[in-house]
């Protein structure tokens, strides 16, 4: 559809009717034919246009009278505008106008076309009152002389002349003593007509006798015609040329028959020769249409309805009549190779150009876009029916195969990478559906639009062709969509994504209107989110199985303690996925937002992140932790003194159970845990951070994955200080009261008791076995159990009913040696239960017995140097871990 003309100069501006008038303006038509109608001051002047340009127009004015616009109508931009106005009058001889011929005083006639006949009224009627006008250059408005005058006219032929009018339209700037001096000029004239016609009968006296003469003349001959034909003259004449008519065929017949067939069989073959072109027509459009000379068809088509289309011969009627029929036919076979597809834009635009210059009915450029589209969709729509075949092939193999071999023939095939899945298959071929057809149909319609097929553009189609384009789309945007519908690995989604933005990228260069190309964005956002999904899920569910890949063997040995390969594993998984996301799904492609600019797209983030920590926590480290739990019920037995057997965590592990104990799994865990805690999530926050993503310490539940491995390590530490704890405190008072010995003995103590020295051993081992995994939990484990023996001792003192001489000594020196032993772990509750203990014994009765005690506490501290300086180093002098080990790096087997 073009934009509608404007005429923008006219001239002359005003005139008569028939003037010749020169129309200048735009868009006054692409060609002869575009121009459909022409108005000049509401008078049709179509017939009379002569078109010229685009930008000129020449036209004969018709019977118009007063001011009006001039309109131009085509059929590309419709009725147009006119910024200037032609303004047309009547010239007639007024009847103060002498003349010596025959004026017609009728009103003129107009023909069809707009042109008057030619009469005197071209003459100017003068002024009846003998005035010049030539100062009265300002005319006064027209459309103000009929406000005051209503139907009044200035004319002075007019039968509702008004002289107020006249007055005004030529006399409005004349002044009172000039219209005076018309009006006597007015009565002199008038007054000298009525005295007499003598001198005009003088000044015209040749004219008079020639017009009188030649009436005379016509009376003499008519008369004498009367008298020799009578009153019908030509009715004798015509019977006597009948008569000679009919002897003449009397006489002639047979041989002007004979030379009439010669005449008629010489001009057939004539005919025949001269119009071959024409006979041979319609053989020659079959060959031609069967060969796809569509062009050779219309040109030579175009030729015979210049030369023959208004020849009244029947012979060249029936040969036109058989040339229209192979034209219908052309025209059909011509829409029906336009609904054939495919086809380029090309070949489009020409099956177009050529029912167009057949004149073929309907809109051929329309019906080509509409078949385009349908085209479009009816093959994405037999591309998802094929790929809904392959699958239930797919799924009725599947069957059979389960039926024929293992499972791990099934996941070994599953698992081959050289079989793309009908999915991927399909919804390649859709982008390339969308990515060859597409762009065609949108600009077919924008060369519709456009002029350029050279139809009558419809403009009310806009709205139907984006419709077109838009339900294309959105039909294609569904198969995606339901292609995708299918549970699919990451690595295929992440396929899909990338296929679909470098067809996203294609439409882009289209300029497509921004909500066609919203359909594929809103796709690509969801499936950049369920791809983001999809790889974080698998990586939650590879970490829920990490648990697998733990050997026990320390890798390294940090601050918290030796760490297995498990938190690095943790770790690379996160940061991988991360980065995997990060290229791929959270890079924004053309025409894409970012992801994580919508506040819940972030709190998708959170949660996936809070996942896989939720996962690695409760489905690893937890599980890694209590992994021994089974394996030690099953080998428990009740823990007793060393006196009389060996306690539960000392005793020689058989063959059938070789390797870590549940306690030295707990240990692992928990500095597999404190190492999580205190150096993976902090690394692995930063880490995100640097790609990107948003900070974790915005997460809500960033704080309660801490939370979960503190809860996780204070678990496994309970676990373990139950594990070793209550059987050491256990062995306490069957060790201190083994063989029926109390305290009010009077024997001479010369050492500690063996209960103190089994604390001690016990503790030693405790150190050891904490020192050896994770030696900044030592001061948490002792501490407690140091607690809790103190505890027990000043239950058990204070339970003793009776204490002799020396019974108070030895108690008083185990006591003494066990505080002074532990009090680099004792707390203060534990210090305020061996107090307890020692204010539970009696106080020594003399001073010999003070000095009993200082001396055997002496002797002990001397004979157990070595045992002491194993609970006394680390927890005083806090030995950095490298000094234990030459080379961190090494790895130790549990």
């Amino acid at each position: 559809m073009g934009p509608p003309p404007v005429v923008t100069g006219i001239s002359p501006k005003e005139g008569p009717p028939g003037t010749r008038v020169i129309v200048r303006g735009e868009f006054l038509g692409n060609k002869a034919q575009d121009l459909i109608g022409l108005t000049i001051c509401g008078c049709d002047c179509l017939l009379s246009a002569e078109w010229k340009s685009s930008n000129k127009i020449i036209a004969r004015s018709g019977p118009c009278k007063g001011r009006g616009d001039i309109i131009v109508t085509t059929r590309s931009g419709g009725p147009g505008t006119s910024t200037v106005q032609f303004r047309g009058y009547h010239e007639t001889i007024g009847p103060m106008k002498e003349s010596a011929v025959w004026v017609e005083e009728a009103p003129m006639q107009s023909f069809v076309w707009g042109r008057r006949t030619l009469s005197p009224t071209n003459y100017q009627q003068e002024d009846p009152l003998g005035l010049s006008v030539e100062g009265n250059d300002k005319k006064f408005p027209e459309d103000e002389l009929m406000e005051l005058f209503g139907e009044g006219s200035g004319d002075l032929t007019s039968e509702k002349f008004h002289p107020g009018w006249f007055l005004l339209q030529h006399h409005h700037a004349t002044t009172f003593e000039d219209l005076k001096a018309g009006l006597a000029y007015l009565k002199r004239k008038v007054n000298s007509q009525k005295e007499g016609q003598l001198s005009f009968l003088k000044a015209n006296v040749g004219s008079v006798m020639e017009q009188l003469d030649t009436i005379i003349l016509l009376k003499e001959q008519f008369e004498t015609d009367v008298k020799t034909y009578g009153s019908d003259p030509t009715e004798k004449l015509e019977k006597s040329i009948s008569q000679s008519m009919s002897e003449a065929n009397k006489l002639f017949d047979d041989v002007l028959a004979r030379r009439d067939r010669a005449d008629a069989t010489r001009n057939a073959l004539s005919v025949m020769q001269r119009y071959k072109f024409l006979f041979c027509m319609p053989i020659n459009i079959e060959k031609n249409i069967k060969r796809g000379n569509y062009d050779l068809v219309i040109n030579d088509y175009a030729r015979v309805k210049n030369l023959f289309k208004n020849t009244e011969i029947d012979v060249f009627k029936k040969v036109l009549d058989e040339i229209d029929n192979r034209i219908v036919m052309l025209k059909t076979h011509l829409r029906n190779k336009l609904e054939e597809m495919p086809f380029s834009l090309e070949e489009h635009k020409k099956i177009i150009r050529n029912l167009v210059n057949l004149e073929a009915e309907g809109d051929p450029a329309w019906d080509a876009i509409v078949s385009h589209s349908n085209y479009l969709k009816k093959s994405i729509t037999n591309c998802m029916q094929e790929h809904l075949e392959i699958n239930n092939l797919n799924g009725e193999d599947s069957n059979k195969a389960k039926s024929t071999q293992n499972s791990k023939q099934s996941k070994s095939n599953k698992n081959d990478g050289t079989n793309i899945p009908p999915q991927i298959s399909c919804v390649e071929t859709i982008c390339d559906i969308i990515v060859e057809q597409l762009p065609d149909l949108w600009r077919l319609g924008q060369s519709y639009f456009t002029g350029q097929l050279h139809v009558a553009v419809d403009a009310e189609k806009q709205t139907p062709f984006k419709n077109l384009v838009l339900s294309s789309m959105q039909h294609a945007m569904e198969a995606l969509k339901n292609t995708c519908s299918n549970d699919l690995d990451a690595v295929w989604l992440l396929h899909i994504l990338r296929r679909i933005r470098q067809m996203y990228a294609s439409l882009i260069h289209l300029d497509l209107p921004s909500d066609a190309l919203d359909i594929f964005g809103k796709f690509i956002l969801d499936l950049r989110l369920r791809c983001f999904r999809t790889l974080f899920k698998q990586t939650q569910e590879n970490i829920a199985t990490l648990y697998k890949k733990e050997t026990w063997q320390i890798e390294y040995l940090n601050e918290d303690g030796g760490v297995t390969k498990v938190p690095y594993l943790f770790e690379e998984m996160v940061i991988e996925v991360a980065k995997r996301a990060r290229d791929t799904v959270v890079a924004c492609g053309p025409r894409e937002e970012p992801l994580f600019a919508n506040t819940a797209h972030q709190l998708l983030y959170y949660r996936s992140i809070e996942a896989l920590f939720t996962t690695f926590t409760r489905f690893c480290l937890q599980r890694l932790a209590f992994s021994g739990c089974d394996e030690a019920l099953d080998d428990d037995e009740p823990s007793v003194s060393q006196l009389v057997g060996s306690p539960s965590g000392y005793k020689s592990r058989s063959n059938k159970h070789q390797g870590p104990t549940w306690e030295q799994y707990l240990l692992i865990s928990l500095s597999n845990i404190r190492y999580t805690l205190n150096t993976v999530l902090p690394r692995i926050g930063e880490a995100l951070k640097d790609q990107g993503y948003p900070s974790l310490s915005n997460a809500i539940g960033w704080s309660s994955d801490w939370t979960q491995l503190s809860t996780l390590d204070t678990a496994v530490l309970d676990a373990y200080l139950e594990r070793r704890c209550d059987p050491l405190v256990g062995t306490i008072e069957p060790s201190m009261y083994l063989g029926g010995l109390e305290w009010d003995f009077e024997t001479e103590p010369t050492h500690v008791r063996p209960y103190a020295q089994e604390i001690l051993a016990n503790l030693i081992a405790v150190h050891a076995e904490v020192r050896r995994v994770a030696p900044a939990l030592l001061q948490r484990v002792l501490s407690h159990i140091v607690e809790t023996v103190a505890e027990e001792l000043a239950r058990l003192m204070s339970c003793v009913t009776q204490f002799g001489s020396a019974g108070i000594v030895q108690a008083r020196t185990d006591i003494t040696l066990l505080r002074s032993a532990l009090q680099s772990y004792s707390t203060p509750r534990a210090k305020d239960f061996f107090e307890e203990a020692l204010d539970a014994i009696p106080k020594p009765i003399n001073k010999d017995d003070y000095a009993r005690i200082d001396m055997l506490f002496v002797k002990v501290k001397t004979s157990m140097h070595l045992q002491l300086s194993c609970l006394a180093n680390d927890a005083t002098n806090n030995t950095p871990i490298n000094t234990l080990i030459a080379d961190p790096n090494r790895v130790t087997t549990v």
